[in-house]
């Protein structure tokens, strides 16, 4: 069995080989907006594309596209929990090779360039608090040491209206390049 998958458009992604795909901005969105964070042990709902849509927000202006694309991959190979995922390096090096060809189609930076990687860690914070309750602070959420969340309690928005605020936010960051 070969390892493609198809997307939502109907392209056709080798996650092998990502290099012959294309990679359109709405299949990323959809993918992302139908993908719940933390393997869905949060409560309720709340998607990856949220999520990035979040990250894009904290970023200064010019780590925008970065800040929202970072894990742009999750939405053809899913949001494998960080624990899991470092047991999985199979899986890390699929998730390079997609989120390389990614930004190939549609630019930004890295998802360990410093400003992304200190956006992702305030939103992840402010996930912890607002989306995973009753769940005290411990070993497991280490990396957030010292973080802040935001002040703004996170409203979760379901796929549909998710997507909608990935795609405007999408379309609003490159009509400002």
């Amino acid at each position: 069995m070969k390892a493609i998958i198809q997307a939502h458009s109907g392209e056709y992604i080798d996650l092998m080989d990502p290099s012959t795909a294309k990679f359109l901005i709405e299949d990323i969105a959809h993918g992302l907006a139908n993908t719940c964070r933390f393997g869905g042990q949060c409560s309720p709902f709340y998607s990856v594309a949220q999520h990035c849509v979040h990250v894009s927000l904290l970023v200064p202006p010019r780590y925008a596209r970065g800040g929202l694309m970072h894990d742009a991959s999750e939405a053809f190979i899913g949001d494998v929990q960080s624990p899991l995922k470092a047991l999985l390096e199979d899986y890390r090096d699929i998730e390079e090779r997609l989120q390389f060809q990614i930004w190939n189609w549609h630019g930004g930076q890295g998802k360990n360039h410093p400003e992304i990687k200190k956006a992702d860690l305030i939103a992840l914070a402010t996930e912890h608090r607002d989306l995973m309750p009753n769940t005290p602070t411990n070993e497991a959420w280490a990396m957030l040491d010292g973080i802040t969340p935001v002040r703004e309690k996170i409203e979760p928005l379901g796929p549909m209206m998710a997507k909608e605020a990935f795609l405007n936010r999408y379309h609003q960051i490159v009509s400002e390049v």
